[in-house]
């Protein structure tokens, strides 16, 4: 079979794989953290063992090197199943992945030594910010050009929010990371004051409401059908939810600067795009879930799809619980406190993640050849315990987050505070406790998925999959 008739998945795999390994390092990081917030001795006085330092590291870990490779995976393998092509370089495909991970070893070089903009989500100075910008265009090729190659007219909507997702990335990552360069690992901000906290919002946001959710949106609407051996419920709400998910998402970041400096105006109209973004983001919830309609009963032998189904109810609950964060009243109530960390995750390890894992676990097999995965029944207990683990997480932190919101705005009588700072601190500390076993459980649950997977691959013979020849 000539290299010309056949896809390339030797990216995909390599993407694959890699999710595996940095979702267990940068979960790993974030149990310590999370043990360290407990326990602080933890730190052991060592610098670039602090919290102030691993906490970016397991950010970007997580977010970049877990649901980046995820996405550049799943990226790869849905165009040139929908296109029916191959990609259109497999030289620059390959660069994407040798260049990814260079600049996610650079993160983990960097953030431990103290090398930081200190910007939300985009911590990494100007050196990697340009190769992460030369990675992310030339992946911006491989997906347009293969696009552009394609020998079927019709363009899936997965890969209209694949499309959307590489774009609007691109855009937030060079215009947030403009910056003056003083020497070769330190930078500052071409932005001054509130504009660079603005410019840095509508970033950090932006990531999440781009990277983090409309890339994975995609991931869903190709693989939730597929497993579920079922079209998608309606593509026409599907063609609906794209357009008004990436019109309203942009506007949406500076809520996060709510009682700054921000003008009050900006912080209204913010607050109101929020609200409205409640609409597109439900809409794609219920389209995926309703998918299974005439298959629920799939959802009892099927973790895979067990995975795939509860990750939207986690968006649809976290896309519900942003909007009403938003809102100032109720944000001068949850503002600065663990609450925020409980919605970041509810949306991260609950929607992002699972959705991660259940993809995963549907492609794996296909790449390496196999009809299925090593074990079933160590897919169950993968999402069981991750399930529970999500639970403890988030459910700690909420109810940490309203109570320390409740403890800085009571006052006595005359006036004063009723709690101290550090009450409420030490009223926390259970919380953390809690937050840390349910992280520590998902971390293992990741653990189980690298048995199940390196017993899938382990003397395996890739798959070599043909593209559809024209009749």
């Amino acid at each position: 079979m000539s290299a010309q008739a056949s896809y390339n998945d030797k990216v995909v795999r390599q993407f694959a794989i890699m999710t595996v390994v940095w979702g267990i390092v940068g979960m790993a990081v974030g149990v310590l953290i999370a043990a360290q917030l407990a326990w602080p001795a933890l730190n052991f006085d060592i610098p670039w063992l602090t919290y102030s330092r691993l906490r970016p590291l397991h950010t970007n870990a997580v977010i970049f090197a877990f649901g980046g490779s995820a996405l550049f995976a799943s990226v790869y393998y849905v165009v040139q199943r929908t296109c029916h092509v191959r990609l259109i370089s497999d030289k620059a495909a390959a660069f994407t992945f040798w260049g990814w991970q260079t600049v996610i070893v650079l993160a983990a070089i960097t953030l431990p030594l103290g090398i930081t903009t200190s910007k939300e989500y985009a911590e990494l100075e100007w050196p990697i910010a340009i190769l992460i910008a030369i990675v992310w265009i030339t992946y911006a090729y491989v997906f347009f050009g293969t696009i552009f190659i394609r020998r079927v007219k019709h363009i899936y909507v997965a890969n209209w929010f694949f499309g959307a997702f590489i774009l609007t990335v691109a855009m937030l990552h060079v215009v947030n990371s403009a910056a003056l360069p003083l020497s070769l690992w330190k930078s500052y901000s071409v932005y001054p004051g509130a504009i660079d906290a603005l410019v840095q919002w509508w970033y950090g946001h932006n990531a999440v409401g781009f990277f983090l959710t409309a890339g994975f949106l995609g991931m869903m609407y190709y693989f939730v059908p597929r497993q579920a051996e079922r079209p998608i419920y309606s593509y026409r709400l599907s063609i609906v939810h794209f357009w008004a998910l990436i019109s309203l998402y942009i506007w949406a970041g500076p809520h996060h600067l709510h009682y700054t400096a921000l003008p009050n105006w900006v912080q209204s109209l913010v607050m109101v795009m929020s609200l409205i973004l409640l609409a597109p983001s439900w809409g794609g919830m219920i389209n995926g879930i309703m998918t299974l309609s005439g298959a629920w009963h799939k959802l009892r032998t099927d973790p895979i799809l067990r995975f795939l189904i509860v990750s939207l109810s986690f968006y649809g609950m976290s896309t519900f619980e942003g909007p009403m964060m938003s809102i100032k009243t109720v944000n001068a109530l949850s503002h600065y406190t663990d609450w925020t960390v409980g919605h970041v995750h509810s949306g991260a390890l609950g929607w992002v993640a699972m959705i991660s894992i259940g993809t995963l676990y549907f492609l794996i097999p296909r790449l390496f050849g196999k009809e299925q995965m090593h074990s079933t029944k160590l897919i169950e207990w993968h999402f069981w315990i991750s399930t529970v683990g999500i639970v403890l997480y988030i459910t700690a932190m909420w109810i940490a987050g309203v109570m320390q919101g409740l403890m800085w705005r009571a006052v006595n009588p005359d006036g004063t505070l009723t709690y101290s700072f550090i009450e409420s601190i030490s009223a926390t500390y259970p919380y953390y406790v809690v937050r840390f076993v349910g992280g520590l459980l998902f971390l293992v649950g990741m653990l189980v998925m690298a048995y199940n997977v390196w017993r899938t691959v382990v003397g395996s013979k890739p798959a070599v999959a043909a593209v559809p020849q024209p009749a």
